[in-house]
Parts: structure tokens; C-alpha cells; sequence
């Protein structure tokens, strides 16, 4: 132990002793999964040498009801998932039947799989579970990492925003292995110690070996500031990586890529040992189809943004068909698991027992200098503005998240990210309130709902210009009403701070500012 080593944690350092004495050959791990009793085998054909796969009569573009309708059962279906990006769930501001994503129905599209079709699965995850820093972010990675171990996750890789939360953090996920084994691997990044953890897993299932592994590729470690994490260049660690893992005697290879789309090729033109690429490049919605280049080479799948999607590959004793792939769009057709909704409860308690102070968000100035006096301080003047404000669903925008539509046991109204764009006084996209905004219910009842002054501006100087205080003249007086007027040609971009694409897909339909603002005209 050294100097700087004392200055760590002691909960830290334990951990890194205690993995370093329980595994010291962590260049690689074994997970045997056993197939189930009742399961029948497809065929009797030996699987294929990596490469030899004709990769065209085996993707198929299927219905949107059930993208493996038609597939028979494979003898190991790989689950894809990765770049949740901290979207724990939909949010259901404009109803969850029209958003993808979320914990709950991942956890249930494994189920539906493993329970009623009888799979063996191999579910891994590409990486980047949160995308900011702060103690909120830690409570989701928490979560995740938990429901994904729970789930039976393999092989979990780490993005550049997993890499930003403290190094005590990530050594406790690291350290703690999934029931019956898997966890976290990656070829190329050290957390303060190599042993924690692996550089790839091998796995079995069914007696067929799959070797697994991750990079974090150039593009995506240039944001990862953090001393404590080691990076070296992928292309340095992966042939001895892929010799290992075929010395283990894995008959299809799999690479976990943190990096963009350009990144992932090269590194399929320089690893043709690979037989599939999952990377987090690309933006979108992710194809439906796998990409193969050349046509002999690795197959490269998106993994597809914010955990809307997941990826299923199956592999069989087929020669002429080894494998064939389907996205899967995560959307109301999975229901809601119930055990995943209850983690979901626990987690709007741990934010309401933590408290702002408790999740680091302080105060700060607004640009203006102003402060917010609430919609009420309004009415006076601007009666029918004001009254026309009630009547829609702004008014009882906080009111919604102590009592949701949908999901209604569990309440949001302590959750940052939420209040931000449902009550008056916050910073609508970094998630923190300005001087004078909401509190809370009981501090800031004068601040409920999202009031005239998230598009107007804080309307302290306004106010008290028009009531006489302080010495504004007539000058002043005019500035600070000019200032409180939002131009209608401005005032889409104000709502696009709130509706965004997440929250509001069809506000971004071509005209569908006017007609939104036709129901608050005022």
C-alpha cells in the first residue's frame, strides 16, 4: 500500500483486497449456465466456423407484433441491451402507449422469453447506465446494475458516463458478482485495480462457449477524466484478448463496443475473429438489420438510444442459417413487471428520504438576477391570462406527479428530474432550482404547477415596479415589462426546453406548435 493508496477510503481498499485474494486469475471467467430439463434440442449439425455465415436469408424483417414470431427455438438466444443513458423509464408525460423503454419491460421481455418460450438466454449489456454525475445518477447506476444482475446479465460493459461516477461507486458494482457469475468485464479499462475485474467472460450455455468482451473505443475515453481509471488503446489489448478466449475454446466471440459506428467497423476490419459487434454508435432508431463488411466478416448490431430497444441474436445447429437477429422495440406491449415497478417506488423514496440538500442541488441565480413570485402574483393584472392559464394542464403540472395517471403508487414529486418541468422555478434541462423557485409542496405552494414565469421569466422586479416599491421610474417600469414579454416567433424554442422528443414526440410534428398553442392562446 502506498502513500497515496491511505489516502482512499478503507471500504475502498478492502474491496480491492479482497477481489485481488479471491480471484487472482481474472484474465478470464467461466459461467456454466445448464440447459433446462425439458428442453429439446434443435437439430444435431455442428455450428459453424466464425465467419462462414450467409448473412442474408436470416434476417428478416418482421411485423411489429412479435419480431420472433416465426423463429423456431434457438439454442441460445443473445439479449442485447446498452445506453439506457439514465432512462430508468418512460417518462408517461404524454402516455406511457407512446413511449418506448424502461426497466419494467426489459425485465419482462426476459421473462416472457425464458418463462413462456422456454430460451436459454445470454443477456449482456453494452454500457452507459446514467449521463450525468451526482448522487441521483449513483441511485440509478445502484438500481440498474441490481435489476440487471437480478435478470441474469453475463457481461455488462462501461460507458464514458458510468466511468464519471466516484471510483468507490464503481468498485462496489464491480466487485459483486451475479448469482451463478457474470458481471462486469472490459478489456482495455482498469478501475483502480486490473483484478477486480475480468478482460473478457467466457460463458456456456448449452455446450456452446461464448467468449465476451468490451472496449471502450478512443472517441469515448477522451470524456473519461477520472484518475482512478485506466485506459489503454483497444487495438493494443484485443489479439491477445481474442487468442485467449480462443484458447478457451469459444466457438463464437462477442465484442461489447463503447465508441462510434466508424470505430466499431474498424475494429471489425481488424478483428474478423469477432462474430459479433454490438456497439453504442449510431444515432436513432437502431436497423433492424445486422451489418456485415465485408460480407464474410464480423456482424455489427446498434444497440439503439436511452434502453428503447433491445436486440435478441439466435444461434443454431444450422449450417444453413446459423443465426438470425431482431430488434426489439420496448414499447406497450411489454407490461409493466411488477417487481421492477417496486424497485421503481423504493427509488421515489430514496430521492424523497435524500432531499435536494441530500442529492447536492443547491439554488442558483437566474440570468435575469430576478426571483419568482408565482403565477397568483400575476392574476391581478393579467386576469384573463391568468384564467386561461388554469384551465390547462400547466396549472396542474406538479399536481400530476403527486398523483399520476398512470403508475399512480408511485409519486415523482420528489424526483429532480421530473419537478424540473412540472413546477415554476427550475432549470427545465439540468435539473436544479433557481433562487426563489420550488422548494416544495409545503415551502413553495405558491410555486405549484408550470407557471407564467418559466416562459416569461421571474417576475420579482416586474412585480415590484408595478406595485410602487424601490424607486423604478418610468423608464425602468417600461424595461421590466418589455423584459416579462415572450415574442411568438420565441416562444417555441422556450416550450421545446420541456417538450422535447422524450416527452412530447408529437410536439415536434410539423405545425404542431400553433395548434398546441392554439389551447393556451392568451
Amino acid at each position: 500500500i502506498m502513500s497515496h493508496d491511505c489516502r482512499l477510503p478503507a471500504q475502498l481498499i478492502c474491496l480491492a483486497l479482497l477481489a485481488g485474494c479471491s480471484n487472482s486469475a481474472t484474465d478470464q471467467q467461466t459461467v456454466v449456465q445448464r440447459p433446462l430439463a425439458d428442453a429439446a434440442k434443435d437439430g444435431g449439425q455442428q455450428q459453424p466456423a466464425v465467419g462462414s455465415v450467409d448473412g442474408t436469408g436470416q434476417q428478416l424483417d418482421h411485423g411489429p407484433q412479435d419480431p420472433l414470431a416465426d423463429w423456431p427455438r434457438p439454442r441460445v438466444a443473445i439479449v442485447v441491451s446498452g445506453r439506457q443513458y439514465g432512462y430508468l423509464e418512460p417518462c408517461g408525460c404524454t402516455g406511457l402507449d407512446y413511449q418506448k423503454g424502461g426497466l419494467a419491460r426489459k425485465n419482462e421481455f426476459l421473462r416472457q422469453l425464458r418463462e413462456e418460450r422456454k430460451w436459454q438466454l445470454l443477456p449482456v449489456d453494452v454500457g452507459n447506465q446514467v449521463r450525468r454525475f451526482g448522487r441521483q445518477p449513483e441511485l440509478k447506476f445502484q438500481l440498474t446494475i441490481d435489476g440487471f444482475r437480478k435478470a441474469g446479465y453475463r457481461a455488462i460493459g462501461l460507458g464514458p458516463d458510468d466511468l464519471r461516477l466516484p471510483a468507490g461507486e464503481l468498485v462496489a458494482s464491480i466487485a459483486e458478482e451475479t448469482p451463478g457469475g457474470g458481471g462486469f468485464v472490459s478489456a482495455n479499462v482498469t478501475v483502480i485495480d486490473r483484478d477486480l475485474m475480468p478482460r473478457f467472460r467466457v460463458v456456456e450455455v448449452d455446450g456452446q462457449r461464448i467468449g465476451i468482451t468490451s472496449v471502450l473505443a478512443t472517441s469515448r475515453q477522451a470524456r473519461v477524466l477520472a484518475d482512478d481509471v485506466i485506459m489503454q488503446p483497444a487495438s493494443e489489448v484485443l489479439p491477445q484478448v481474442v487468442e485467449q478466449m480462443q484458447a478457451a475454446n469459444c466457438q463464437t466471440l462477442i465484442l461489447l463496443v463503447q465508441g462510434s459506428l466508424d470505430e466499431t467497423r474498424k475494429l471489425a476490419g481488424s478483428f474478423p475473429a469477432f462474430s459479433f459487434l454490438l456497439t453504442a454508435g449510431g444515432a436513432g432508431d437502431p436497423p433492424k438489420l445486422a451489418e456485415q463488411l465485408p460480407a464474410d466478416g464480423p456482424r455489427i448490431i446498434q444497440v439503439g438510444p436511452k434502453g428503447m430497444f433491445m436486440g435478441v441474436i439466435g444461434l443454431y445447429d444450422d449450417a444453413t442459417t446459423p443465426w438470425r437477429y431482431a430488434r426489439i422495440d420496448l414499447d406497450s406491449r411489454y407490461p409493466d413487471s411488477a417487481q421492477v415497478l417496486e424497485q421503481l417506488r423504493l427509488y421515489q423514496q430514496e430521492l424523497e428520504r435524500a432531499g435536494l440538500e441530500g442529492l447536492g442541488l443547491r439554488p442558483g441565480p437566474h440570468p435575469s438576477g430576478a426571483t419568482f413570485v408565482g403565477s397568483e402574483a400575476c392574476a391581478s393584472c393579467h386576469a384573463e391570462q391568468h384564467e386561461i392559464w388554469s384551465a390547462t394542464g400547466h396549472a396542474r403540472a406538479t399536481e400530476s406527479l403527486v398523483q399520476p395517471v398512470e403508475r399512480a403508487d408511485i409519486p415523482r414529486h420528489f424526483d429532480p428530474e421530473c419537478i424540473s418541468c412540472h413546477v415554476t422555478g427550475w432549470h427545465p434541462s439540468k435539473y436544479y432550482p433557481y433562487e426563489g423557485g420550488y422548494l416544495s409542496l409545503t415551502e413553495s405552494p405558491h410555486l405549484l404547477g408550470n407557471g407564467c414565469e418559466n416562459c416569461h421569466g421571474p417576475g420579482s422586479r416586474h412585480v415590484a415596479a408595478e406595485a410602487g416599491a424601490g424607486a423604478a421610474g418610468e423608464i425602468e417600469l417600461l424595461a421590466f415589462r418589455k423584459a416579462m414579454k415572450l415574442d411568438l416567433a420565441k416562444a417555441e424554442n422556450t416550450c421545446l426546453t420541456c417538450h422535447d422528443i422524450d416527452n412530447s414526440p408529437d410536439f415536434h410534428d410539423k405545425g404542431a406548435f400553433l395548434e398546441y398553442w392554439e389551447q393556451i392562446k392568451h
